[in-house]
Parts: C-alpha cells; structure tokens; sequence
C-alpha cells in the first residue's frame, strides 16, 4: 500500500514542483524539470490510485460528484505548512493524480527574474494587464508576487478569483478577498465572478485564467468600467496573446474588439523556464507595454505577428523587452547557454540574437573600462 505522507515528506525535503501518481508506475516527482522516482516505493496498483482519490477527496460530496460527472478535479489541500493544487483525472478508468506543491512563503518579486517595468505597472488605475505562457512557466507565482507587492505599497481593495486558490495572502495595506472557482465553492465560474465584482467595489481584479469568451468580456467590461483587471492566458508570446484575444470572437465582432483591447490593455508578459546552467530554473521574459505604436497595430485590419515582435523589439526605451534580448542578456550573464538561447527562437532569428548578444556585451565591456578607470 502506497505511503502518500512518506512521498510528500520525500517530495518536499528534495523541493519538487510536481508529483506524479500514475497507475503501473512509482510515484514521480518533479525536480527541476526532471522526472525521478520516489525511494523505496512500488509501482502504482488499482487500489493504491483508489486510496489516493480517497486521501484527498476525503469524503467531500460536492467533490466527488464533480469528478463522476466531469472525470476530473481541481481543489486544493493542505499538508503541513505546504498547500498542494490536486489535480484528478482518468485513464482507463482508474484516477490519475497530480500534484503541485506550492509553498506558502512567496518567493520575493526580486528573485524571480520579473523586470522591474511590471511591478511599475501595477499604479495603474485602471485596464487590463496579462500574466502569460505555458504551463509550468511561473504564471501563478509571478501573479502572487504581484499581488503581494500591491498588498505592501498600495492601499486598494484587490479580488482573487483562482482555481483553486494556491497562496493565501493576508491583508497589509490592501484588503483582499480570495475566491475559488468551482461547484460548491465560492463561484461557480470566473465569468460568474468576474461579473460580480462590479457590484463588490474592488479597485483591482486578479482572474486566475482566461479561459473563454464569456471570462474575456466580462475582463473588458470590468476594465473599461474602470478597474484594473489583470489575468493570466495560456499563450507563448506577446504577440500570440494579442491573436488569442482577438480570436475569442466572431470575425464579424472582431474589429469592434481590437478597438477595445487597444485601448485598455496596457501590459502583457511573457513567460518561459529554463533550467540554466547552475540546474535552477532561470526566467525568460518577454514584455509588451501597449504604447501607441502597438495599439495602432492591434487595431490594424490584420495583425501582424512579426510587426508586434519588431515594435517590441524596437521599444525598450520605453520598457518593452522583447524574447531575443532577454534570452540574449541571460547568456551574456552566463546564466543560460548559447544553444538554450537558439532553442528558444526560430531559425530566421539566429542572426539577431548573435548581433544582440556581440552589443551586449561590447555595452558590458565598455562599462568595465569605465568602472576600472574609476571615472
């Protein structure tokens, strides 16, 4: 019989990100990115995936009702002083279980990696600002972060709306309310929530994920009634988000809604992780702030993919940060290698990487000389 406690124990003391609880194979955890087995288990039988929906379940009705319906469940549970997100779906039949261990102590907003441009970003009054990237990229502690450093600087009513709520945060200079999304909780859907938070005076609004159009309206409607909402979209770009957004709609709708987005979106990040070169998870961000250039782009009757990349690329005067440099300046820091850099980017942009990388580190080297001169 599998021994769930022992392989926490085992999957916090090594700070895995994941378990995996498969069916036919030993518990997995995640560390770092890779896969390794659990000591001194055994393979996964029937019956040790039946305990485990019943470890974490526990008898929860309304629980166990969504998942025979839906064949899946996210909730959350709590193990010591580590908060787990319980992801539970099927193969066969027979429950598969993931785990994502989340500590309840937020990594400090200047070691993530994040520049400082979002953090700045967060004064605005109002509109619409997105966390995105694949999965496993950060999204959910960078939002946290986010929002703890709101809740330290700023005195604003912030709502949550997650699924399931992974961080608990305790009000500071903020007030916060945190809702978790799903049948017999506290919202039955974001766009449920979403909607009611114009009748619950929150001056920022924090949406776990966008997921559909309803949730993408009510982001809107709630943005332009004068909010600043910020969420998270499972996109691998900038640029991919602005198409993403657009693409929630009927063509017909299309263009009324890239008037709208173009005025209210301000900020959208982009995230990836790489394992660097030390073996520790090193962030790779690409920022679009939404200036007048990027709003006539968005507007235009066909979005140009490769036109936004170029207007970030070209806009770090005013705090963009496009894919290239970031992944460029984390080489020349010699946090990740040159061929983790080339992986990351298409074939045509080897050229402008090098040339990126040749002017960062001529800017590097002049510093130096100036800094040993001691002018």
């Amino acid at each position: 019989m599998v021994d769930i406690d022992k392989v926490l124990n085992e999957a916090i003391k090594k700070d895995a990100s994941d378990v995996h609880l498969i069916l036919g194979l030993k518990p997995m955890l995640r560390i770092r990115r890779d896969l390794v087995e659990a000591q001194g288990t055994e393979p996964l039988t029937e019956e040790d995936m039946m305990d485990i929906y019943d470890y974490f379940v526990r008898g929860n009705l309304d629980k166990d009702k969504v998942f025979k319906e839906t064949k899946k469940l996210d909730s959350s549970y709590e193990f010591g002083e580590i908060r787990l997100r319980v992801n539970i779906s099927t193969s066969g039949d027979v429950p598969v279980v993931v785990l994502r261990l989340i500590k309840n102590e937020l990594p400090r907003y200047e070691d993530l990696g994040v520049p400082d441009i979002v953090r700045r970003m967060m004064s605005q009054p109002q509109g619409l600002v997105l966390v995105t990237g694949k999965t496993n990229s950060g999204k959910t502690t960078t939002l946290n972060a986010l929002i703890n450093d709101i809740n330290e600087k700023q005195n604003k009513k912030i709502l949550t709306l997650e699924n399931p709520v992974e961080y608990k945060h305790t009000s500071k200079k903020s007030v916060i309310v945190q809702k978790e999304i799903g049948v017999g909780r506290d919202c039955l859907s974001y766009s449920d929530g979403v909607k009611n938070s114009l009748r619950e005076d929150c001056d920022i609004l924090i949406i776990g994920e966008i997921r559909d159009k309803e949730t993408m309206e009510a982001a809107i409607e709630t943005a332009e009634a004068g909010h600043l909402v910020i969420g998270t979209l499972h996109t691998k770009s900038c640029a991919e988000t602005i198409d993403r957004m657009i693409n929630f709609y009927e063509v017909r709708d299309q263009q009324t809604i890239k008037y709208l987005v173009a005025s209210l979106l301000k900020l959208v990040v982009s995230q990836r992780l790489l394992k660097g070169k030390d073996d520790s998870l090193v962030l790779i961000p690409e920022v679009m702030v939404v200036d007048n250039i990027v709003a006539g782009m968005i507007r235009k009757e066909k979005i140009s993919v490769s036109e936004i990349e170029d207007a970030i690329q070209s806009s770090s005067d005013k705090g963009s940060i496009s894919l290239i440099n970031s992944l460029a300046q984390l080489f020349v820091d010699d946090k990740i290698t040159l061929d983790q850099a080339k992986s990351q980017i298409e074939e045509k942009n080897i050229e402008v990487l090098n040339r990126t990388i040749m002017q960062l580190k001529i800017k590097r080297d002049s510093q130096n000389r100036v800094k040993d001169s001691g002018i």
